[in-house]
Protein backbone atom coordinates (compact mmCIF):
# COMPACT_ATOMS: atom_id res chain seq x y z
CA UNK A 1 0.00 0.00 0.00
CA UNK A 2 1.49 3.37 -0.56
CA UNK A 3 1.24 6.60 1.85
CA UNK A 4 -1.47 7.73 -0.53
CA UNK A 5 -3.64 4.81 -0.15
CA UNK A 6 -6.11 4.29 2.85
CA UNK A 7 -7.39 1.32 4.18
CA UNK A 8 -10.09 -0.53 2.66
CA UNK A 9 -11.16 -1.29 6.46
CA UNK A 10 -9.48 -0.25 9.78
CA UNK A 11 -11.01 -1.52 12.89
CA UNK A 12 -9.76 0.03 16.24
CA UNK A 13 -10.64 -1.84 19.42
CA UNK A 14 -13.35 -3.28 18.31
CA UNK A 15 -15.58 -4.95 21.18
CA UNK A 16 -19.40 -5.94 21.40
CA UNK A 17 -21.11 -7.60 24.29
CA UNK A 18 -24.45 -9.34 23.78
CA UNK A 19 -26.66 -9.95 26.94
CA UNK A 20 -23.95 -9.50 29.41
CA UNK A 21 -21.04 -11.93 27.66
CA UNK A 22 -18.39 -10.32 25.03
CA UNK A 23 -18.34 -11.88 21.86
CA UNK A 24 -15.18 -9.57 20.13
CA UNK A 25 -12.93 -8.10 22.45
CA UNK A 26 -10.74 -5.68 21.43
CA UNK A 27 -9.92 -5.95 17.99
CA UNK A 28 -7.49 -4.01 15.74
CA UNK A 29 -6.87 -4.94 12.41
CA UNK A 30 -7.24 -3.44 9.07
CA UNK A 31 -7.55 -4.52 5.42
CA UNK A 32 -5.67 -3.10 2.83
CA UNK A 33 -6.20 -2.12 -0.83
CA UNK A 34 -4.65 -5.70 -3.18
CA UNK A 35 -4.78 -7.67 0.29
CA UNK A 36 -7.45 -10.78 -0.09
CA UNK A 37 -8.27 -12.39 3.81
CA UNK A 38 -10.02 -14.91 5.04
CA UNK A 39 -10.78 -15.00 8.73
CA UNK A 40 -9.98 -18.55 10.53
CA UNK A 41 -11.69 -19.92 13.83
CA UNK A 42 -13.61 -22.37 15.44
CA UNK A 43 -17.37 -22.53 15.70
CA UNK A 44 -18.23 -19.70 18.37
CA UNK A 45 -14.92 -17.76 17.81
CA UNK A 46 -16.94 -14.19 16.73
CA UNK A 47 -16.20 -14.59 12.77
CA UNK A 48 -19.57 -14.18 11.66
CA UNK A 49 -20.27 -11.28 14.62
CA UNK A 50 -17.28 -9.55 12.90
CA UNK A 51 -18.62 -10.02 9.25
CA UNK A 52 -21.96 -8.04 10.31
CA UNK A 53 -19.75 -5.50 11.58
CA UNK A 54 -18.28 -4.98 8.97
CA UNK A 55 -21.06 -5.18 6.57
CA UNK A 56 -23.08 -2.95 8.59
CA UNK A 57 -26.05 -4.97 9.53
CA UNK A 58 -24.69 -5.01 13.20
CA UNK A 59 -24.11 -1.33 14.08
CA UNK A 60 -24.24 -1.98 18.75
CA UNK A 61 -20.54 -2.31 19.26
CA UNK A 62 -17.75 -0.12 20.76
CA UNK A 63 -14.70 1.20 19.33
CA UNK A 64 -14.20 2.48 15.77
CA UNK A 65 -14.95 0.91 12.22
CA UNK A 66 -13.55 3.12 9.42
CA UNK A 67 -14.76 2.01 5.78
CA UNK A 68 -12.83 3.77 2.91
CA UNK A 69 -14.48 5.58 0.05
CA UNK A 70 -14.38 3.24 -2.27
CA UNK A 71 -16.36 0.98 0.41
CA UNK A 72 -18.80 3.16 1.37
CA UNK A 73 -20.03 3.33 -2.41
CA UNK A 74 -19.73 -0.03 -3.21
CA UNK A 75 -21.18 -1.66 -0.07
CA UNK A 76 -21.15 -5.40 0.61
CA UNK A 77 -22.52 -8.41 -0.22
CA UNK A 78 -22.88 -10.85 2.18
CA UNK A 79 -23.11 -14.81 1.81
CA UNK A 80 -24.57 -17.05 4.50
CA UNK A 81 -27.12 -18.72 6.20
CA UNK A 82 -28.25 -15.95 7.87
CA UNK A 83 -28.88 -14.26 4.07
CA UNK A 84 -30.96 -17.41 3.72
CA UNK A 85 -32.43 -17.94 6.73
CA UNK A 86 -33.77 -13.95 6.28
CA UNK A 87 -35.03 -14.48 2.47
CA UNK A 88 -37.12 -17.83 3.37
CA UNK A 89 -38.59 -16.08 6.62
CA UNK A 90 -40.18 -12.97 4.23
CA UNK A 91 -41.46 -15.61 2.09
CA UNK A 92 -43.07 -17.80 4.12
CA UNK A 93 -44.56 -14.43 6.43
CA UNK A 94 -45.98 -13.12 2.66
CA UNK A 95 -47.16 -16.56 1.16
CA UNK A 96 -50.97 -16.61 0.41
CA UNK A 97 -51.24 -20.16 -0.58
CA UNK A 98 -51.93 -21.41 2.81
CA UNK A 99 -55.15 -19.88 3.06
CA UNK A 100 -57.11 -20.81 -0.25
CA UNK A 101 -56.83 -24.58 -1.61
CA UNK A 102 -56.22 -23.29 -5.20
CA UNK A 103 -53.90 -21.03 -4.32
CA UNK A 104 -49.78 -21.48 -5.07
CA UNK A 105 -47.19 -19.20 -4.15
CA UNK A 106 -43.76 -19.39 -5.18
CA UNK A 107 -42.62 -16.54 -3.75
CA UNK A 108 -39.27 -14.74 -4.53
CA UNK A 109 -37.85 -17.09 -7.25
CA UNK A 110 -34.20 -17.41 -8.13
CA UNK A 111 -34.30 -15.05 -10.72
CA UNK A 112 -35.69 -12.60 -8.93
CA UNK A 113 -32.38 -12.51 -6.89
CA UNK A 114 -30.40 -11.74 -10.19
CA UNK A 115 -29.86 -8.08 -11.33
CA UNK A 116 -31.89 -6.96 -14.16
CA UNK A 117 -32.10 -7.80 -17.23
CA UNK A 118 -30.62 -11.26 -17.04
CA UNK A 119 -29.39 -11.54 -20.36
CA UNK A 120 -26.43 -9.64 -19.84
CA UNK A 121 -23.17 -10.99 -20.71
CA UNK A 122 -21.86 -11.35 -17.21
CA UNK A 123 -25.25 -12.74 -15.31
CA UNK A 124 -25.39 -14.92 -18.12
CA UNK A 125 -21.58 -16.27 -17.67
CA UNK A 126 -22.39 -16.64 -14.16
CA UNK A 127 -25.60 -18.83 -14.69
CA UNK A 128 -23.70 -20.87 -17.10
CA UNK A 129 -20.58 -21.19 -14.61
CA UNK A 130 -22.73 -21.95 -11.94
CA UNK A 131 -25.19 -24.47 -13.68
CA UNK A 132 -28.07 -22.75 -12.25
CA UNK A 133 -30.54 -22.20 -15.43
CA UNK A 134 -32.22 -25.54 -14.02
CA UNK A 135 -33.89 -23.80 -11.05
CA UNK A 136 -34.05 -19.93 -12.12
CA UNK A 137 -37.63 -20.13 -11.94
CA UNK A 138 -38.55 -21.99 -8.89
CA UNK A 139 -38.84 -20.23 -5.11
CA UNK A 140 -36.32 -19.89 -2.53
CA UNK A 141 -38.08 -22.48 -0.32
CA UNK A 142 -38.55 -25.07 -3.18
CA UNK A 143 -34.63 -25.36 -3.74
CA UNK A 144 -31.56 -27.24 -2.29
CA UNK A 145 -29.41 -25.70 0.46
CA UNK A 146 -26.27 -25.75 -2.71
CA UNK A 147 -28.87 -24.27 -5.04
CA UNK A 148 -29.63 -21.67 -2.63
CA UNK A 149 -25.59 -21.43 -2.00
CA UNK A 150 -25.22 -20.87 -6.33
CA UNK A 151 -28.24 -18.30 -5.83
CA UNK A 152 -26.82 -15.91 -3.56
CA UNK A 153 -23.28 -16.30 -4.57
CA UNK A 154 -24.20 -15.05 -7.93
CA UNK A 155 -26.33 -12.22 -6.65
CA UNK A 156 -23.63 -10.71 -4.88
CA UNK A 157 -21.07 -11.11 -7.72
CA UNK A 158 -23.49 -9.50 -9.87
CA UNK A 159 -23.94 -6.61 -7.27
CA UNK A 160 -20.68 -5.80 -7.66
CA UNK A 161 -19.59 -5.03 -4.28
CA UNK A 162 -17.29 -3.20 -2.47
CA UNK A 163 -16.23 -5.79 -0.17
CA UNK A 164 -17.64 -9.15 -1.16
CA UNK A 165 -18.19 -11.67 2.22
CA UNK A 166 -18.38 -15.15 1.96
CA UNK A 167 -19.29 -17.30 4.92
CA UNK A 168 -18.09 -20.91 4.29
CA UNK A 169 -19.10 -20.94 0.80
CA UNK A 170 -18.17 -24.66 -0.43
CA UNK A 171 -20.48 -25.72 2.50
CA UNK A 172 -23.66 -27.72 1.52
CA UNK A 173 -22.43 -28.60 -1.95
CA UNK A 174 -21.99 -31.62 -4.00
CA UNK A 175 -18.85 -32.66 -5.19
CA UNK A 176 -19.48 -31.04 -8.96
CA UNK A 177 -20.89 -27.77 -7.27
CA UNK A 178 -17.87 -27.68 -4.79
CA UNK A 179 -15.33 -28.00 -7.70
CA UNK A 180 -16.96 -25.33 -10.03
CA UNK A 181 -17.57 -23.30 -6.84
CA UNK A 182 -13.65 -23.31 -5.74
CA UNK A 183 -12.73 -22.14 -9.29
CA UNK A 184 -14.85 -19.35 -9.30
CA UNK A 185 -13.75 -18.62 -5.70
CA UNK A 186 -9.85 -18.32 -7.08
CA UNK A 187 -10.82 -16.68 -10.31
CA UNK A 188 -12.66 -13.91 -8.10
CA UNK A 189 -9.23 -14.27 -5.41
CA UNK A 190 -7.12 -13.18 -8.29
CA UNK A 191 -9.45 -10.28 -9.76
CA UNK A 192 -9.81 -6.73 -8.18
CA UNK A 193 -12.80 -7.72 -6.09
CA UNK A 194 -11.90 -7.50 -2.24
CA UNK A 195 -12.88 -10.40 -0.51
CA UNK A 196 -13.21 -11.78 2.83
CA UNK A 197 -13.59 -15.52 3.47
CA UNK A 198 -15.24 -17.17 6.88
CA UNK A 199 -13.60 -20.46 7.15
CA UNK A 200 -13.49 -23.11 10.21
CA UNK A 201 -10.85 -25.34 8.95
CA UNK A 202 -7.17 -24.59 8.06
CA UNK A 203 -7.63 -26.66 5.02
CA UNK A 204 -10.30 -25.15 3.50
CA UNK A 205 -8.53 -21.23 2.95
CA UNK A 206 -7.86 -21.02 -0.66
CA UNK A 207 -4.48 -20.67 -2.11
CA UNK A 208 -5.15 -17.40 -3.60
CA UNK A 209 -6.25 -15.94 0.20
CA UNK A 210 -2.81 -13.67 1.04
CA UNK A 211 -3.71 -12.99 4.25
CA UNK A 212 -5.52 -14.56 7.19
CA UNK A 213 -7.11 -13.38 10.75
CA UNK A 214 -7.38 -15.97 13.67
CA UNK A 215 -10.26 -15.72 15.83
CA UNK A 216 -10.89 -17.72 19.21
CA UNK A 217 -13.64 -16.56 21.76
CA UNK A 218 -13.67 -12.89 20.18
CA UNK A 219 -9.83 -12.57 20.93
CA UNK A 220 -7.18 -12.17 18.01
CA UNK A 221 -4.88 -14.75 17.87
CA UNK A 222 -2.52 -13.61 15.26
CA UNK A 223 -3.12 -11.85 11.51
CA UNK A 224 -0.79 -11.82 8.85
CA UNK A 225 0.76 -13.28 5.51
CA UNK A 226 -1.12 -16.73 5.18
CA UNK A 227 2.49 -18.67 5.21
CA UNK A 228 3.22 -16.93 8.48
CA UNK A 229 -0.18 -17.79 10.27
CA UNK A 230 -0.67 -21.08 9.07
CA UNK A 231 3.06 -22.13 10.34
CA UNK A 232 2.24 -20.57 13.64
CA UNK A 233 1.94 -23.38 16.52
CA UNK A 234 -0.61 -21.70 18.46
CA UNK A 235 -2.63 -21.30 15.59
CA UNK A 236 -2.65 -25.26 15.18
CA UNK A 237 -3.50 -25.78 18.22
CA UNK A 238 -6.72 -23.55 18.23
CA UNK A 239 -7.41 -25.17 15.09
CA UNK A 240 -6.73 -28.75 15.67
CA UNK A 241 -7.37 -29.26 19.32
CA UNK A 242 -6.85 -32.77 21.13
CA UNK A 243 -10.39 -34.55 21.35
CA UNK A 244 -11.56 -34.95 24.79
CA UNK A 245 -13.58 -37.71 26.30
CA UNK A 246 -16.50 -38.20 25.40
CA UNK A 247 -19.37 -37.13 27.89
CA UNK A 248 -21.47 -39.25 29.56
CA UNK A 249 -25.22 -39.32 26.98
CA UNK A 250 -28.58 -39.91 28.97
CA UNK A 251 -30.25 -42.87 29.03
CA UNK A 252 -33.12 -43.19 26.52
CA UNK A 253 -36.46 -41.63 27.57
CA UNK A 254 -39.26 -43.74 27.81
CA UNK A 255 -41.32 -43.56 24.54
CA UNK A 256 -45.30 -42.56 24.28
CA UNK A 257 -45.75 -44.92 21.45
CA UNK A 258 -44.78 -48.77 20.89
CA UNK A 259 -43.69 -50.42 17.39
CA UNK A 260 -43.83 -53.74 15.81
CA UNK A 261 -40.31 -54.59 16.01
CA UNK A 262 -40.31 -57.01 12.84
CA UNK A 263 -41.77 -54.71 10.53
CA UNK A 264 -39.43 -52.78 8.36
CA UNK A 265 -38.94 -49.39 9.10
CA UNK A 266 -39.48 -47.32 5.70
CA UNK A 267 -40.66 -49.53 2.32
CA UNK A 268 -41.31 -47.30 -0.50
CA UNK A 269 -42.69 -48.83 -3.92
CA UNK A 270 -42.82 -47.69 -6.68
CA UNK A 271 -43.03 -43.83 -5.95
CA UNK A 272 -43.08 -40.98 -8.24
CA UNK A 273 -42.82 -37.07 -7.51
CA UNK A 274 -43.68 -34.49 -9.68
CA UNK A 275 -44.26 -31.18 -9.31
CA UNK A 276 -46.73 -29.50 -11.81
CA UNK A 277 -44.86 -30.72 -15.41
CA UNK A 278 -41.94 -31.59 -13.05
CA UNK A 279 -40.43 -34.71 -12.64
CA UNK A 280 -38.13 -35.06 -9.60
CA UNK A 281 -38.42 -38.53 -8.31
CA UNK A 282 -38.91 -41.37 -10.43
CA UNK A 283 -39.64 -45.27 -9.67
CA UNK A 284 -38.09 -44.77 -5.97
CA UNK A 285 -38.04 -48.88 -4.82
CA UNK A 286 -36.23 -48.89 -1.29
CA UNK A 287 -36.66 -51.01 2.07
CA UNK A 288 -34.95 -49.23 5.18
CA UNK A 289 -35.11 -52.21 8.08
CA UNK A 290 -34.40 -53.18 11.04
CA UNK A 291 -31.04 -52.29 11.94
CA UNK A 292 -30.15 -50.10 8.91
CA UNK A 293 -28.33 -47.04 9.10
CA UNK A 294 -28.39 -45.71 5.86
CA UNK A 295 -26.17 -43.16 3.71
CA UNK A 296 -28.21 -41.22 1.42
CA UNK A 297 -26.36 -38.98 -1.26
CA UNK A 298 -26.48 -37.85 -4.60
CA UNK A 299 -26.01 -34.16 -6.18
CA UNK A 300 -27.62 -30.97 -5.04
CA UNK A 301 -31.42 -30.64 -6.12
CA UNK A 302 -31.54 -34.47 -6.83
CA UNK A 303 -34.48 -34.62 -4.57
CA UNK A 304 -32.93 -36.06 -1.32
CA UNK A 305 -34.62 -33.36 0.82
CA UNK A 306 -38.21 -34.07 -1.27
CA UNK A 307 -37.57 -38.11 0.14
CA UNK A 308 -36.66 -36.95 3.59
CA UNK A 309 -40.16 -35.36 3.33
CA UNK A 310 -41.71 -38.32 2.60
CA UNK A 311 -40.75 -40.42 5.47
CA UNK A 312 -41.08 -38.05 7.95
CA UNK A 313 -44.57 -36.30 7.13
CA UNK A 314 -43.73 -32.95 6.01
CA UNK A 315 -44.31 -33.61 2.08
CA UNK A 316 -47.98 -34.40 1.08
CA UNK A 317 -46.93 -36.55 -2.24
CA UNK A 318 -46.83 -39.68 0.10
CA UNK A 319 -50.58 -40.27 0.07
CA UNK A 320 -51.99 -42.51 -2.59
CA UNK A 321 -48.84 -44.41 -2.92
CA UNK A 322 -47.21 -47.26 -2.01
CA UNK A 323 -45.25 -46.11 1.08
CA UNK A 324 -45.36 -47.63 4.45
CA UNK A 325 -43.54 -46.51 7.50
CA UNK A 326 -43.39 -48.74 10.68
CA UNK A 327 -45.46 -51.08 8.76
CA UNK A 328 -48.26 -48.74 8.24
CA UNK A 329 -49.39 -47.62 4.72
CA UNK A 330 -49.46 -43.65 4.89
CA UNK A 331 -53.05 -42.39 4.68
CA UNK A 332 -54.49 -45.13 6.76
CA UNK A 333 -55.58 -42.80 9.47
CA UNK A 334 -52.67 -41.76 11.38
CA UNK A 335 -52.20 -38.25 12.06
CA UNK A 336 -49.06 -36.10 11.02
CA UNK A 337 -48.50 -36.26 14.86
CA UNK A 338 -48.11 -39.67 15.07
CA UNK A 339 -45.97 -40.09 12.06
CA UNK A 340 -43.29 -37.27 13.36
CA UNK A 341 -43.89 -39.04 17.04
CA UNK A 342 -41.09 -41.64 15.59
CA UNK A 343 -38.28 -39.18 14.23
CA UNK A 344 -35.83 -36.75 15.04
CA UNK A 345 -34.99 -34.78 12.42
CA UNK A 346 -31.62 -31.92 12.03
CA UNK A 347 -32.00 -30.34 8.65
CA UNK A 348 -31.29 -26.80 7.27
CA UNK A 349 -34.85 -25.89 6.71
CA UNK A 350 -35.74 -26.33 10.53
CA UNK A 351 -32.93 -24.63 11.96
CA UNK A 352 -34.03 -21.43 9.45
CA UNK A 353 -37.45 -21.47 10.72
CA UNK A 354 -36.83 -20.92 14.68
CA UNK A 355 -38.41 -17.28 15.40
CA UNK A 356 -35.45 -14.79 17.04
CA UNK A 357 -35.17 -14.90 20.82
CA UNK A 358 -35.92 -18.33 21.93
CA UNK A 359 -32.96 -20.00 24.09
CA UNK A 360 -31.02 -22.89 23.30
CA UNK A 361 -32.83 -25.42 26.09
CA UNK A 362 -36.15 -24.13 25.16
CA UNK A 363 -35.09 -25.55 21.41
CA UNK A 364 -33.88 -28.57 22.61
CA UNK A 365 -37.46 -29.18 24.59
CA UNK A 366 -39.58 -28.16 21.73
CA UNK A 367 -37.81 -31.98 20.59
CA UNK A 368 -41.01 -33.81 22.83
CA UNK A 369 -43.78 -31.44 20.94
CA UNK A 370 -42.26 -31.53 17.73
CA UNK A 371 -43.14 -27.91 17.50
CA UNK A 372 -41.11 -25.08 15.84
CA UNK A 373 -41.79 -23.17 19.17
CA UNK A 374 -42.86 -23.83 22.94
CA UNK A 375 -46.53 -23.91 23.36
CA UNK A 376 -46.67 -26.37 25.93
CA UNK A 377 -45.62 -26.43 29.42
CA UNK A 378 -42.37 -28.57 30.21
CA UNK A 379 -42.43 -30.60 33.17
CA UNK A 380 -39.33 -30.46 35.25
CA UNK A 381 -38.32 -34.00 33.68
CA UNK A 382 -38.35 -32.99 30.27
CA UNK A 383 -36.75 -30.20 31.23
CA UNK A 384 -33.94 -32.21 33.30
CA UNK A 385 -33.97 -34.60 29.47
CA UNK A 386 -33.39 -31.34 27.52
CA UNK A 387 -30.88 -29.74 30.28
CA UNK A 388 -28.77 -33.56 30.13
CA UNK A 389 -28.63 -33.64 26.36
CA UNK A 390 -27.15 -30.30 26.54
CA UNK A 391 -24.53 -31.13 28.75
CA UNK A 392 -23.28 -34.50 26.93
CA UNK A 393 -22.75 -32.25 23.99
CA UNK A 394 -20.73 -29.54 25.25
CA UNK A 395 -23.60 -26.56 25.28
CA UNK A 396 -24.32 -25.90 28.46
CA UNK A 397 -22.88 -22.66 28.58
CA UNK A 398 -25.17 -21.76 25.60
CA UNK A 399 -28.15 -22.92 27.56
CA UNK A 400 -29.55 -19.50 27.85
CA UNK A 401 -28.52 -17.94 24.45
CA UNK A 402 -30.82 -16.93 21.76
CA UNK A 403 -30.88 -19.62 19.53
CA UNK A 404 -30.62 -17.20 16.40
CA UNK A 405 -27.53 -15.63 17.99
CA UNK A 406 -25.16 -18.56 17.90
CA UNK A 407 -23.09 -19.65 15.01
CA UNK A 408 -24.84 -21.86 12.57
CA UNK A 409 -22.02 -24.75 13.39
CA UNK A 410 -23.67 -24.02 17.60
CA UNK A 411 -27.62 -24.23 16.52
CA UNK A 412 -26.75 -27.60 14.44
CA UNK A 413 -25.28 -29.30 17.28
CA UNK A 414 -28.38 -27.68 20.16
CA UNK A 415 -30.66 -29.31 16.82
CA UNK A 416 -28.91 -32.32 17.20
CA UNK A 417 -29.78 -32.24 21.24
CA UNK A 418 -33.06 -31.39 20.53
CA UNK A 419 -34.07 -34.35 18.17
CA UNK A 420 -32.50 -36.82 20.40
CA UNK A 421 -34.39 -35.94 23.94
CA UNK A 422 -37.64 -38.34 22.74
CA UNK A 423 -35.48 -41.23 22.21
CA UNK A 424 -36.84 -41.59 18.42
CA UNK A 425 -37.08 -44.62 16.39
CA UNK A 426 -35.47 -42.82 13.59
CA UNK A 427 -32.87 -39.86 13.50
CA UNK A 428 -33.18 -38.26 10.04
CA UNK A 429 -30.11 -35.98 9.29
CA UNK A 430 -29.65 -33.98 6.69
CA UNK A 431 -25.97 -33.05 6.29
CA UNK A 432 -25.91 -32.61 9.88
CA UNK A 433 -21.70 -31.75 9.89
CA UNK A 434 -22.61 -28.74 7.88
CA UNK A 435 -21.51 -25.86 9.43
CA UNK A 436 -18.83 -27.72 12.35
CA UNK A 437 -15.31 -26.94 13.01
CA UNK A 438 -13.46 -30.17 12.71
CA UNK A 439 -13.66 -30.88 16.38
CA UNK A 440 -17.51 -30.41 16.56
CA UNK A 441 -17.67 -32.79 13.74
CA UNK A 442 -15.92 -35.62 15.21
CA UNK A 443 -17.95 -34.75 18.40
CA UNK A 444 -21.07 -35.04 16.88
CA UNK A 445 -20.25 -38.52 14.76
CA UNK A 446 -18.79 -40.06 18.36
CA UNK A 447 -22.44 -39.29 19.94
CA UNK A 448 -24.22 -40.60 17.22
CA UNK A 449 -21.92 -44.08 17.23
CA UNK A 450 -22.60 -43.90 21.54
CA UNK A 451 -26.74 -43.39 20.22
CA UNK A 452 -26.69 -46.03 18.56
CA UNK A 453 -24.63 -48.36 20.19
CA UNK A 454 -27.03 -47.64 23.24
CA UNK A 455 -30.44 -47.50 22.30
CA UNK A 456 -32.34 -49.29 19.07
CA UNK A 457 -32.38 -45.64 16.99
CA UNK A 458 -31.35 -46.23 13.48
CA UNK A 459 -29.80 -43.47 11.59
CA UNK A 460 -30.56 -41.58 7.84
CA UNK A 461 -27.73 -39.80 7.34
CA UNK A 462 -27.55 -37.40 4.29
CA UNK A 463 -24.10 -36.39 3.13
CA UNK A 464 -21.94 -35.23 0.52
CA UNK A 465 -18.97 -36.00 2.54
CA UNK A 466 -18.31 -39.66 2.53
CA UNK A 467 -15.37 -39.11 4.83
CA UNK A 468 -17.40 -37.90 7.28
CA UNK A 469 -19.72 -40.47 8.40
CA UNK A 470 -21.04 -42.24 11.64
CA UNK A 471 -19.30 -46.12 11.78
CA UNK A 472 -22.58 -47.31 12.02
CA UNK A 473 -23.80 -47.24 8.39
CA UNK A 474 -24.31 -50.13 6.63
CA UNK A 475 -26.54 -49.21 3.65
CA UNK A 476 -25.72 -46.45 0.68
CA UNK A 477 -28.40 -45.37 -1.14
CA UNK A 478 -27.47 -43.61 -4.27
CA UNK A 479 -29.35 -40.79 -6.09
CA UNK A 480 -28.89 -41.77 -10.18
CA UNK A 481 -30.22 -39.50 -12.92
CA UNK A 482 -33.46 -41.14 -14.15
CA UNK A 483 -34.16 -38.01 -17.47
CA UNK A 484 -36.23 -36.93 -15.80
CA UNK A 485 -35.60 -36.53 -12.39
CA UNK A 486 -33.89 -39.37 -10.48
CA UNK A 487 -34.17 -42.46 -9.66
CA UNK A 488 -32.11 -44.39 -6.63
CA UNK A 489 -29.96 -47.34 -5.92
CA UNK A 490 -29.60 -49.28 -2.94
CA UNK A 491 -26.51 -50.59 -1.75
CA UNK A 492 -25.05 -52.82 1.20
CA UNK A 493 -21.37 -51.46 2.23
CA UNK A 494 -19.32 -52.25 4.61
CA UNK A 495 -19.45 -50.17 8.01
CA UNK A 496 -18.19 -46.50 6.94
CA UNK A 497 -16.66 -47.72 3.47
CA UNK A 498 -18.81 -45.21 1.36
CA UNK A 499 -17.42 -44.20 -1.55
Amino acid sequence: MTQSESPLLDLRNVSLTYRARPVLRGLRWRINPGEQWALLGPNGAGKTVLASIISGEQTHFSGHCHRSGALITGGTAYVGFERARSLIARDRKLDVSEFSPDATDRGTTVADLLPRPLNTAACDAWIHRLEMAPFLDRGLRYISTGQMRKALLASAILSRPGLLILDSPLDGLDAGSRDILASALETLLQSDQAVLLLAREMDAIPQHCSHILVLDRGRMVTAGPRAQVLDDPAVRQIMRPEPLPLRALPLPSGRRYALDGDSDLVRLRAVEVSYGDTRILHDINWTFAVGDHCCISGPNGCGKTTLLGLITGDNHKAYGQDVELFGRRRGSGESIWEIKQNFGLVDTQLQLTFSRGMRSIEVVTSGFFDSVGLFDDWTASQRDIAQSWLDALGLDPIRNEAFDTLSFGMQRMVLLARAMVKSPRMLVLDEPTLGLDGYHRELLLRALAHIVAASDTQLLFVSHSPGALPACINQHLRFVPAEPGFTVACERVARNTVA
